[in-house]
């Protein structure tokens, strides 16, 4: 990478520092206009004011809300993250053991749509103007423009009501086996994979489109290259880039979908204990969850920046 590059790349994550630290105060600033006090939930209707007054106090509830923003992001820098008011445990370790299953399942999810995507991408795009390339057009924008919720919906009322072949809740666990694990994650990755699947193969599509136009393409074709052959070897590392930074972006989408998904289907993970977190109103772990998806947000959008950077020709010269 020359200086230009490596320029961009600092001014992209100085841009990210910068948006997380504003997206800090913001979520701190809408978490504390929930209605409701916290100290009169923790304590239940029947506790005096005098009691509710008190464990304000203790809570730091009772502080202007500035100093509270102020005190509660110089603990973030140093990894203090709070305690949380429903169960009075460090809130790293509350949302510690909903990570992993967060994870496992975006990777899940993960491995089998991009692949997916990738293969409808690439035969759409080497079928162009054809009835399959028709039929997968319009099946990915009717998909990306059905929400994730209704999806999950109708999969629960066919899969698990009617037909009962899997659970309505899924939960996985270290001793089950393949066909149960199957079972707990298909669908939740199903229906996760209907948007981002079309999402990343509208991309691929024209992405790889870009890359047939193109003379070079054109003369390997005349010289007797098989159309298979000339996308996989020369269409496809030309757009490696512009592929790279749909998936980015994506995947990216996962973060706010799998909200959606984890309170459908009482998958215990992240995001079902930030839903839980916000009935109990229990501000510390709604804080702290929702940075974690606005920094792997950004994070997403950043590795895309620097995909873009890095296979962009101008900026490589």
């Amino acid at each position: 990478m020359n200086r230009y590059m490596l320029f961009l790349i600092a001014r992209r994550a100085g841009a990210g520092i910068l948006t997380l630290l504003i997206v800090s105060a913001v979520v701190f600033f809408i978490t504390s206009l929930l209605p409701g006090d916290a100290a009169q939930m923790i304590l239940g209707q029947n506790a005096t004011p005098e009691t509710v007054a008190a464990l304000r106090q203790q809570l730091g509830l009772d502080q202007p809300l500035l100093m509270r923003y102020f005190s509660w992001l110089g603990g973030m820098l140093q990894g203090d993250f709070g305690t949380s008011f429903a169960s009075h445990l460090p809130v790293t370790q509350l949302v510690g053991q909903r990570i992993p299953a967060t994870l496992e399942l975006a990777g899940i999810t993960t491995v089998i749509c991009v692949p997916l995507a990738l293969v409808i991408g690439i035969l759409a795009a080497m079928n162009r103007g054809s009835a399959l390339d028709r039929f997968l057009v319009i099946a990915t924008m009717a998909t990306v423009a059905v929400p994730e919720f209704l999806v999950a919906t109708v999969a629960v009322l066919i899969f698990a009501v009617k037909l009962h072949w899997v659970s309505a809740m899924s939960f996985g666990s270290p001793d089950m086996d393949l066909v149960s694990y199957l079972k707990a994650y298909a669908l939740p990755v199903l229906t996760l994979c209907c948007v981002l699947v079309a999402q990343m193969a509208r991309m691929t599509r024209s992405a790889i489109i870009n890359q047939l136009d193109s003379p070079y393409l054109e003369m390997a074709l005349l010289k007797g290259v098989s159309p298979l052959r000339a996308v996989l070897r020369h269409a496809l590392p030309n757009a490696v880039g512009p592929i790279a930074n749909a998936i980015s972006l994506s995947l990216s989408y996962l973060f706010g979908g799998v909200i959606i998904i984890e309170s459908i289907f009482s998958y215990p993970g992240l995001a079902s204990a930030l839903v839980d977190a916000v009935s109990n109103r229990d501000l510390p772990v709604v804080q702290l969850c929702v940075m974690m998806f606005a920094a792997c947000y950004l994070v997403l959008l950043l590795i895309a920046d620097i995909l873009t950077i890095a296979f962009n020709p101008k900026w490589r010269s």
